[in-house]
């Protein structure tokens, strides 16, 4: 109602008053209510409240905003320009005004930055469904069958959905942790890291242990990053567990969207046979047309897929001449599948060399994209400090170009200070020299636009030294016509002439199961020879490394008193000192730590430690370098080729033996023998090998 007519209905009751004035003030209500009620005229307010409800129902409202206030001074709006939007955010005092003559020291590219992070670990999180890198999730997966997995990871509709589409990978601001909320100990690998994998290229990825190689492919394999769901992913991690099953029919099953048409097909082929035999009747006519066009689609999806050659194609996986292992099944599975990226970590620790070459090889021609800890590569994902550096070329060529980068940054970094201080120099000398202050001022001006300089990283080393070996009159150990079997009708090998001395400097190849490992028991006595000759120097004293190290190993013990239970009689101080020759320094080699805690390289570090205490002449090392990374690898080679004594290795790789090795021997035939070359011309032998087997 408005304020006219509430001014009539009071002129209504006193006739002969001046025109009123209405506002709804709450004091003047409470005064005009006191006075009528003085007068008797109760029920003229009781109206006069009914007809300002709506008013006063506005009042209240509008009680929570700024009261006005009275300024302290003019104020020309016309010169104030817009009215300040946080002066009723601080009792009245204008915010605006008071840090507008400020700079805004804020980096803008650094908040974009945070924010699409905050928004991306938004996104995450409600994503989070299928991994979070929990032990407890962990577990829950491998209830899982493959099928379940692999159906869960790449659904059906996949297939159908990815022709015509980009199968390049490019995500930005990603973040891989192992933990999650619930787990206190989070443990971060990445952070606003950028994914970059290019259709059809084969990717290296590097990294010292630790660093999250394999979480980050775990991460990829089970979509915790947000992979486009038409990209088919395959993850081969671990051996398959054996069962009753034959080979090829596991290479077959493998290929579940193959497996499940197969049955699908099989089911319609059933459910028409039965039909046909049902009647003409209406409802069966239609099951049948409704069943002939499925069966229709389902021929069609086996047909691009290849389905047909399945058999033979999983025969040519399990060819090459050496045992089917649980890993060489499980690559062989992965590779019959042909997923759109394909993820492989670390396959060469439990396949031999004849295997690794046949492996590689047949990765030159993969058609997709692959992500592979440890092969042949075109190009190079290195991860470090929570990102990840890309490099063009193989392995070799990574560790040329990271070298000299290194030196660049580090020169750079070094004319960029020699230049600050220069800078410096002259305006600490001049400053407060009459003549030179403008010069002076003009240098602070410089120093002070100059961007903040940062380091390059220093990245960790390892350093290995074994203690000289002493020197010793030869023959140091000699195989002469040596045969050796379990049972004289099965004999692994035959008629074997070896010879070792201070420095010999010799890798033993072959398929697993050839008698590699046979020989080397066979040069430590333990194992007897069924006929030839062992000889031995009495002397000579023998460091074995098996590649099962850390069994050996007491996971109670530390270091230190490890040590001393093996070789009594020192101080706490020499065996510090000693493990100090392997990277285990300070008060590392006190601490008791499981080893499910502790690095590969920090056990495989142990083992050396115990090796070198025995101050050998020869060192025999099976398997030396699996879960070695680039800087352990490194280590070890730079440890061997320095040290005087004999090393008899045996290793399926082919940087290790390069670097380390002069003569090659093959386990091959129920014999050992040199061979003639070097490990490429090895490599190639086998491959040709197998390519010529029909």
């Amino acid at each position: 109602m408005s304020t006219q007519e509430i001014a009539k209905e009071i002129l209504s009751v006193f006739p002969d008053a001046e025109e009123p004035i209405v506002r709804a003030e709450e004091d003047v209500l409470q005064v005009t209510n006191d006075i009528l009620d003085s007068l008797g005229m109760g029920t003229l307010m009781a109206r006069l409240r009914d007809l300002l409800s709506d008013q006063l129902a506005t009042r209240a409202k509008n009680s929570t905003r700024p009261k006005l206030m009275k300024l302290d001074k003019v104020v020309d709006l016309s010169k104030a320009g817009a009215i300040s939007n946080t002066i009723a955010l601080g009792e009245g005092v204008d915010l605006e005004s008071i840090n507008k003559a400020k700079a805004s020291r804020v980096d803008v590219k650094k908040l974009e930055k945070q924010e699409a992070k905050l928004r991306a670990k938004i996104e995450k999180r409600a994503r989070r469904d299928l991994y979070e890198g929990s032990k407890l999730l962990d577990q829950h997966r491998k209830q899982q069958t493959y099928e379940e997995m692999f159906m869960k990871i790449n659904p059906l509709e996949a297939a159908a959905s990815a022709k015509h589409k980009s199968k390049d990978i490019h995500l930005t601001n990603i973040d891989v942790n192992f933990g999650s909320n619930r787990i206190l100990h989070v443990k971060l690998f990445l952070s606003g890291a950028t994914l970059t994998l290019a259709y059809g290229r084969r990717y290296g990825l590097v990294g010292r242990n630790g660093v999250g190689k394999s979480t980050l492919l775990r991460h990829i394999a089970m979509r915790e990053v947000p992979i486009p769901p038409h990209i088919t992913i395959l993850f081969v991690e671990q051996e398959i567990v054996g069962d009753d099953t034959t080979a090829l029919d596991s290479v077959l099953k493998a290929d579940v969207w193959r497996d499940h048409l197969l049955k699908e097909e099989a089911a319609l082929n059933a459910k028409l046979a039965e039909l046909e035999s049902g009647g003409d009747d209406k409802r069966i006519e239609e099951e049948k047309e409704e069943a002939s066009s499925r069966l229709v689609e389902v021929h069609t999806r086996l047909s691009d897929m290849d389905a047909e050659s399945g058999p033979s194609r999983a025969a040519a996986l399990l060819a090459v001449e050496t045992p089917i292992g649980s890993m060489r099944l499980a690559l062989a599975r992965a590779l019959f599948v042909k997923p759109a990226l394909l993820l492989l970590d670390e396959p060469s620790n439990h396949i031999d060399l004849n295997a690794l070459a046949w492996l590689e090889d047949y990765l030159q021609t993969w058609p997709g994209t692959l992500l592979v800890v440890d092969a042949v590569a075109t190009d190079i994902v290195h991860q470090h400090s929570g990102r990840l550096d890309y490099y063009k070329g193989n392995f070799t060529q990574f560790y040329s170009t990271k070298s000299e980068r290194d030196r660049n940054l580090r020169k750079e970094y070094e004319n960029q200070m020699e230049y600050r201080k220069r800078l410096q120099a002259f305006v600490d000398r001049w400053r407060y020299n009459a003549n030179r202050a403008a010069q002076a001022q003009m240098r602070i001006k410089i120093l002070e636009k100059l961007p903040d300089l940062q380091p390059p990283e220093e990245e960790e080393t390892e350093k290995f030294r074994f203690p000289e070996a002493e020197k010793i009159s030869p023959p140091l150990l000699q195989l002469s016509e040596v045969t050796f079997g379990y049972t004289p009708e099965k004999l692994i090998l035959k008629n074997v002439n070896f010879d070792v001395g201070l420095d010999s400097r010799i890798a033993i190849v072959g398929a697993n199961g050839a008698g590699k490992s046979t020989l080397i028991k066979l040069l430590t006595s333990e194992l007897k020879p069924l006929s030839g000759d062992c000889n031995r120097n009495g002397r000579l004293r023998i460091g074995y490394f098996s590649q099962h190290h850390v069994d050996t190993l007491i996971p109670t013990m530390s270091p230190v008193q490890f040590l001393a239970s093996k070789f009594p009689g020192r101080t706490e101080q020499e065996y510090r000192g000693h493990l100090g020759n392997f990277q285990i320094s300070g008060m590392t080699g006190c601490v008791v730590l499981g080893y499910s805690v502790v690095a590969p390289i920090r056990q495989i570090a142990r083992s050396f430690a115990v090796l070198s205490l025995q101050k050998p002449h020869v060192l025999l090392l099976d398997e030396p370098t699996n879960h070695l990374d680039i800087e352990g690898l490194d280590a070890l080679m730079a440890a061997l080729n320095t040290w005087n004594g004999g090393v008899i290795v045996i290793s399926h790789d082919e940087r290790f033996i390069t670097s380390v090795a002069k003569e090659l021997w093959v386990c091959a035939n129920g014999t050992v023998s040199k061979f003639m070359g070097d490990v490429q011309s090895y490599k190639s032998l086998i491959v040709s090998n197998v390519k010529a087997r029909p």
